[in-house]
């Protein structure tokens, strides 16, 4: 059986007993550094003869394989530095091969820094989507997509990113937008600042340190009509804009289909 156990993410009292009960019963233990993983079990006073071997994004697709064998007949573990395998972590192809070989999973539940920043961030937890790590290349590009994701956001970041993310958050989704930073999730410095985009982007401008979890209030409808969105198109180009630009600002602003604005723009405009 392979048995998929959440770590904690920063405090060690957040571990539970069935961690602590999987680790020692486990034939092989499967881990992301696996010097991280024996400082923990150490930390907890296991005491394990289990062989615990590497699994990271460089090196899954080569271990899967042996560690199936394994799991085949005996008790197998992975865990990931912190919180959930598989969440922006390596595992997705383990567990993935683990149910087409018929190989029994079990999941460990425990500490995660998504849903604990999401129940943290006072945001709709109604509906939300988890992004994983902002983009590092053509970042506002893939930010414009989600301008009208209407449900709660929920992103990773690097720290010497959090500022110019922010900044990029409040030009693509408006300053206004609400939004919490979680930083050092249930650590000693742990924080957990509420604002706007605007006002994050100037409180956080001179970076951080430590790991951030980033929660974004989705694109809520501004009650403005589809008609009245492309009259104030017209509006902006007429002042001079450029109908790109007029376009893509009243489609952030008021959630209606950019290129749908677009197109009715030009057929009034004809």
């Amino acid at each position: 059986m392979l048995f998929v156990a959440a770590t904690p993410i920063g405090n060690l009292g957040d571990h539970t007993p069935r961690l602590v009960d999987a680790l020692q019963q486990a034939r092989l233990i499967v881990a992301e550094d696996t010097r991280s993983t024996r400082s923990l079990m150490n930390k907890l006073g296991i005491e394990t003869s289990a062989e615990v071997r590497p699994l990271h994004e460089h090196n899954e697709s080569g271990v899967i394989d042996r560690v199936l064998t394994v799991a085949a007949a005996h008790q197998v573990v992975l865990v990931s530095d912190a919180g959930m395998p598989g969440i922006s972590d390596p595992g997705y192809l383990l567990v993935a091969e683990a149910h087409r070989r018929s190989i029994p999973v079990s999941v460990l539940p425990g500490p995660n820094a998504v849903v604990a920043a999401l129940a943290a961030s006072g945001l709709p937890t109604d509906r939300f989507c988890f992004e994983g790590f902002v983009a590092k290349k053509g970042r506002l590009a893939a930010l414009e997509e989600l301008a009208n994701e209407k449900r709660t956001m929920i992103f990773f970041e690097s720290p010497h990113r959090l500022p110019g993310t922010l900044a990029d958050m409040a030009h693509v989704f408006g300053g206004e937008r609400e939004a919490t930073v979680c930083r050092e999730l249930t650590k000693k410095f742990e924080q957990i600042a509420r604002g706007t985009l605007q006002s994050l982007a100037e409180e956080f401008s001179g970076g951080v340190k430590g790991e951030v979890t980033l929660v974004v209030r989705g694109q809520q409808g501004s009650g403005v009509s589809f008609d009245q969105a492309v009259e104030m198109v017209s509006a902006r180009v007429a002042s001079g804009e450029k109908a790109t630009e007029a376009t893509k600002a009243i489609a952030r602003h008021t959630g209606h289909s950019k290129p749908e604005l677009y197109r009715a723009w030009l057929e009034a405009d004809a």
